[in-house]
């Protein structure tokens, strides 16, 4: 079976030879593969070329995200009908291209798909959302120095379609230095004053880097916007108002963001992990297991990049079990207790708790 469109896979790199193979192995498939270095001082040049990629090298100082994706964009040829932008560390699970051309049309502009931005342990998603980075040769431009986005510039209405069975693993270097990504957003916002969504990345990063206070101020900001209307993303800014009273250590204006946090999303069971994580550090065990069982009540989990893996892995389970043993409910602790090992059957922890459980109906 021929192909139907013409499709180049384009990314960015600086220093990332252990991630080569990888990435050339899920995506070699593509009619070419276009790699725009910005300063790699190993061997990810020449590995690429050998596996096959086109490489270029920028002069890429002062970096930025935005200017050398473009960069590398103005490298991919015209008659390329589709363009995937993609990162080193990324996985693009095999049978991507297939699913892309079943769905792509001639008047398709933009593709968007399923992202796992980290997973567990056992390989099973942990934070997933869609994204959409695969586009058409022309019309658009990436925007922002960092957190960057593309912009439709194209004649016409955008057309989008969803790509089903098209995944992207995030599959990072967890080492890799995030010092970049600061100055980055401050210059966002001096050049997009009043952008809600990088406000809401710069306080995130403050939190990050432990500025509580500019964490709170830009934050705040970013609330009294009018375009921060994403309830989501809304509720994970005053959580992480919350957590930066909390360091602060004030742990009235803590709880008050937090339940803050789920006035405004209902459907989130994050912050009711965050109070009974704060309860458990109180020894408060009546909320710790109120909180953690109010958030198990919340079955469905979207595909939200303000998810955290920790709301829905084995930690309310595992909060829940340690609020009714304390508060001697020893059914309910062992029930919940069986629940936490079944999402991580090989945590110690957990275990070891599971035999105190057992032991306290002996």
């Amino acid at each position: 079976m021929s192909n139907k469109y013409k499709i180049c896979v384009y990314a960015i790199c600086k220093n990332e030879e252990k991630f080569v193979d990888r990435f050339m192995d899920h995506v070699s498939n593509a009619d070419v593969v276009i790699v725009v270095d910005t300063g790699s001082t190993d061997n990810t040049i020449n590995k690429l070329k050998e596996r096959g990629a086109l490489v270029y090298s920028i002069n890429a100082t002062p970096f930025r995200f935005d200017y050398s994706r473009n960069e590398c964009l103005k490298f991919v040829p015209s008659d390329i009908d589709i363009c995937v932008s993609s990162d080193l560390d990324d996985v693009i699970e095999d049978g991507w291209r297939n699913h892309l051309e079943n769905v792509w049309t001639k008047e398709t502009t933009r593709g968007s798909y399923l992202y796992n931005w980290s997973v567990n342990t056992d390989g099973s998603p942990a934070v997933q959302y869609t994204w959409s980075r695969i586009h058409s040769r022309h019309g658009y431009k990436w925007i922002y120095p960092t957190h960057e986005i593309l912009e439709y510039l194209g004649d016409g209405e955008e057309k989008e379609v969803y790509i089903p069975g098209l995944v992207y693993n995030h599959r990072p270097d967890t080492t890799k230095n995030r010092s970049l990504n600061l100055p980055l957003l401050k210059l966002a916002i001096e050049e997009n004053p009043d952008s809600s969504r990088n406000l809401y990345y710069l306080g995130r990063e403050y939190m990050f880097n432990s500025n509580w206070d500019d964490c709170i101020l830009t934050l705040e900001k970013y609330l009294d916007i009018p375009t921060s209307n994403w309830e989501d993303e809304r509720s994970s800014a005053m959580r992480f108002i919350a957590k930066s009273y909390y360091e602060k250590g004030e742990i009235l204006n803590s709880k008050k963001w937090f339940h803050k946090a789920i006035g405004e999303s209902i459907s989130s069971r994050e912050p009711y992990v965050d109070l009974s994580l704060l309860a458990y550090k109180e020894n408060d065990w009546a909320s710790v297991y109120y909180y953690a069982n109010e958030s198990l009540k919340i079955k469905e989990k979207s595909f939200s990049f303000a998810n955290e893996a920790s709301a829905w892995d084995y930690t309310p389970y595992d909060l829940a079990a340690l609020g009714c043993y304390n508060l001697n409910m020893i059914d309910k602790a062992i029930e919940f207790s069986n629940q936490a090992i079944e999402l991580d059957p090989n945590n110690e922890r957990l275990l070891n708790n599971h035999k105190i459980y057992l032991s306290s109906v002996e």
